[in-house]
């Protein structure tokens, strides 16, 4: 809740009793929308019935996108996990807040840090009034100053670390990353059925509250290990004969996190909250192909700079503002939420951000596209040997690097959507997007990504 100064100053009072400060905080958020934001992790551009899959059903989502808007282009900042949420929560591109890579707890495999210049959204709303919380993956920092409760939010149950071990036992290299706030805890079930139920117990908690809320529920799921129930996988196999095992999991596991959506959603309903909440569902980058996943007709997929890789489902649903049904050709990204919350939430932003407000072509009015430069960067471990990779867009027109190790390519979207034919290095549009990408570049490098001092046997542990 906003601290008791930082509410006198805001509404001009040098005193107030309890009955005014309780009158002005009513009107200072009275009229405020919830925001909820829906975050999974590596679900293809195919991957759900409303976006064309026709072996799996995801009948929760499609009912969200059918209640509001679908996006189909969209992308994902990154096209893995850390920086794609790093952009989410600060409204920049992620390797500008220090997290061009992937958080992990070993140092030496760990390719980012939050900075701690960087303002994140539960920060920014909980000073206009918001109680914020985070139910699922963080990812974003293991140890202080870095978890969830130090970066903004009121609430945090759920998963500090990268992927699971198992979704079980919610270990990562024997380390148990599940978390009350600062407290660790041991929870037994499935982690899409933990997340699924502590996001409705919150809900619950907050329905009472004049006080309106910023929900980010940030599920594994379907990130590998592809571990669904064992009752939804033999489903999936009885109903949809000659489908493989490999492919069944991943289903089985989409279809899963989906009911749990359900679950979430529900409550809004139930609890009177949905007319009063804006919510916003989305991939944090394109499916893993070699787990059986679904990437439409885009090439490539998790890993890459091709569309597979970064363009990902997204809707959005606020009853009696966002038109059912509705669809948007717009091209937006993960760090464009920042804004669009905000300026639903009605709060204006103080400080440089990257991301764009899509609200108006939420609420039906005509916005067009913004003349920007659009980057995409990863700098990774393993084979890629800590170098960088990157893309860039303006327009139709996207310049890709696909690995540290491959030469940049140029393609026109509007005319090569499966990015099959690159132009020639002459077309004007080559030198344009190499200049501004190494002009992104130059101002990143201003930005440490790394923990430092570095002692690079020293783990990153919580």
């Amino acid at each position: 809740m906003i601290g008791r100064r930082d509410f006198l100053k805001l509404i001009g009072a040098a005193s107030l009793g309890a009955t005014g400060l309780s009158r002005a905080f009513a009107e200072q958020t009275a009229g405020k929308p919830n925001v909820v934001v829906i975050l999974v992790d590596d679900l293809g551009y195919g991957d759900l019935s409303c976006y064309g899959a026709t072996d799996l059903a995801s009948p929760n989502i499609d009912k969200l996108v059918a209640g509001g808007m679908r996006f189909d282009n969209f992308y994902a900042n990154c096209p893995v996990c850390s920086p794609t949420r790093a952009a989410m929560l600060t409204g920049r591109y992620p390797d500008l807040v220090g997290v061009p890579g992937v958080v992990r707890t070993h140092i030496k495999n760990n390719w980012g840090r939050l900075s701690p210049q960087a303002v994140l959204l539960p920060a920014v709303l909980k000073r206009a009034g918001y109680h914020t919380a985070l139910v699922g993956k963080w990812h974003l920092g293991l140890h202080s100053p870095d978890k969830p409760n130090e970066r903004g939010f009121d609430h945090f149950h759920g998963f500090l670390g990268d992927m699971m071990d198992d979704y079980y036992t919610h270990r990562r290299h024997g380390i148990n990353y599940m978390r009350l706030n600062d407290r660790e805890i041991d929870p037994q079930g499935h982690a899409t059925d933990l997340f699924s139920q502590w996001a409705v117990e919150y809900l619950q908690e907050r329905a009472g509250a004049k006080q309106p809320f910023f929900l980010y529920l940030a599920y594994n799921a379907p990130h590998t290990p592809i571990q669904p129930p064992d009752e939804w996988f033999e489903r999936i196999k009885q109903q949809r004969p000659g489908i493989s095992d490999r492919r069944a999991r991943l289903v089985a596991l989409i279809e899963h996190m989906d009911a749990g959506i359900g679950k979430v959603l529900d409550a809004l309903k139930s609890l009177d909250l949905d007319r009063k909440t804006l919510v916003l569902f989305a991939s944090d980058n394109g499916g893993q192909l070699n787990v059986g996943a679904d990437n439409g007709a885009l090439r490539a997929g998790k890993q890459d700079m091709y569309e597979g890789g970064i363009r990902v489902p997204m809707c959005a649903a606020w009853p009696g503002r966002i038109k059912p049904g509705s669809r948007s050709d717009r091209v937006a990204l993960t760090m464009d939420i920042f804004p669009t919350a905000c300026e639903a939430a009605g709060v204006e932003i103080a400080h440089e951000i990257d991301g764009t407000s899509f609200l108006p072509t939420l609420l039906g009015a005509n916005q067009p596209d913004e003349d920007r430069f659009l980057f995409w960067v990863r700098r990774e471990g393993g084979h890629y040997g800590g170098r960088a990779y990157y893309a860039a867009r303006y327009g139709p027109f996207k310049l890709v690097q696909n690995s540290p190790f491959e030469p940049l390519e140029l393609y026109n979207l509007a005319a090569d959507p499966r990015e099959q034919t690159p132009l020639p290095r002459n077309h004007p549009m080559y030198n344009r997007l190499f200049a501004a990408l190494r002009d992104h570049i130059c101002k990143a490098g201003a930005v440490p990504w790394q923990k430092h001092p570095v002692n690079l046997d020293e783990p990153l542990s919580p």
